[in-house]
């Protein structure tokens, strides 16, 4: 499994363009049908811009498919401050990316997984972003401020949930420490990810080439964000229609604290797979099915879109 893991790299692509935001050079690629709707892909810990290479084939032949390497991973700038990595800097980074695909100020539909899917939850509920985004979709990363929401009432109401969820997430902890974070993912971590993606997957999945010195740098997102929204969460609500998908099988993210997007989104659809977190790779040609199932709905003409409280699926 480990030797068969290693091997599967994803093929190295070089940038369509590099972008400026608050001084960080993003690395942007698009691909797909340029007359048709714009979809934003943000990638998560510790993948780059090529870990949606499955979904953009099956969506680019009726959608213009725009992805970037987050800061910090990739081909993209690796500032060294911890503050560079606040929520707050990366929605300006989707607001550069939004801009220079769509100049002439056309909506986005934003599609995020994992920390990708965390961090544009920022830009899903911040009304200045209202004009700029069509709909939202979020894979197996919730809100950080919904998530401070839920430890308040769990801590109230039930612990049990409440330590169930930080079993899941026993590494957020560790990423914390300084200096033993960095030693841990480099020395023992890194050199057994490929083989360990495959084991939590059930499947050997492509990795970056870059993905060990990604995940040392990804570390300060957790460093930036985790404690300061945890302890002081903010009420966040979306300000554009969300899809919700699901996986019912992550390891990370279970299904109650994937869910509770219900309490703070008006317009919102829940998509059920039975699958693990890297859903996107696995499944995705339904993922695919999904997205394109909820755009058109969104776009179709006297529509009325109303709240869905879930549509499973296979």
């Amino acid at each position: 499994m480990s030797s068969r893991a290693t091997s599967l790299m994803h093929a190295e692509r070089c940038p369509d363009a590099m972008i400026n935001s608050d001084d960080v050079r993003l690395a942007v690629y698009h691909e797909g049908n340029r007359h048709g709707p714009t979809l934003v892909f943000v990638h998560g810990y510790p993948d780059t811009a090529q870990v949606w290479d499955r979904l953009v084939a099956e969506l680019g032949v009726d959608y213009h498919c725009v992805r970037y390497d987050v800061r910090g991973a990739g081909r993209s700038d690796t500032p060294t401050r911890t503050s560079a990595y606040r929520l707050s800097c990366l929605e300006g980074d989707l607001a550069a990316v939004i801009g220079w695909a769509c100049p002439n100020g056309e909506r986005v539909h934003l599609i995020g997984h994992d920390w990708g899917s965390i961090q544009s939850w920022e830009a899903a509920t911040d009304p200045a972003m209202r004009d700029r985004l069509a709909s939202y979709t979020s894979i197996s990363g919730p809100c950080l401020d919904h998530i401070g929401q839920n430890l308040r009432a769990q801590w109230r109401d039930n612990r049990r949930a409440l330590a169930r969820q930080a079993r899941r997430s026993w590494y957020i902890a560790f990423f914390q420490i300084p200096g033993l974070a960095e030693f841990g993912w480099s020395r023992l971590m890194a050199p057994r990810w490929p083989a360990t993606l495959a084991r939590l997957e059930g499947q050997a999945l492509p990795v970056a080439a870059t993905w060990a010195e990604d995940g040392r740098a990804g570390i300060r997102l957790y460093r930036a964000n985790m404690w300061p929204r945890l302890a002081h969460p903010r009420e966040r609500f979306a300000v554009v229609p969300v899809h919700l998908i699901v996986a019912r099988r992550d390891p990370f993210v279970g299904q109650g604290l994937a869910r509770r997007a219900l309490d703070w989104a008006d317009s919102i659809t829940v998509t059920e797979l039975d699958a693990r977190h890297w859903v996107i790779e696995t499944h995705a040609p339904a993922v695919a099915e999904r997205i394109r199932q909820h755009i058109t709905a969104l776009e179709a003409p006297d529509t009325q879109r109303r709240r869905t409280p879930h549509e499973t699926a296979s």
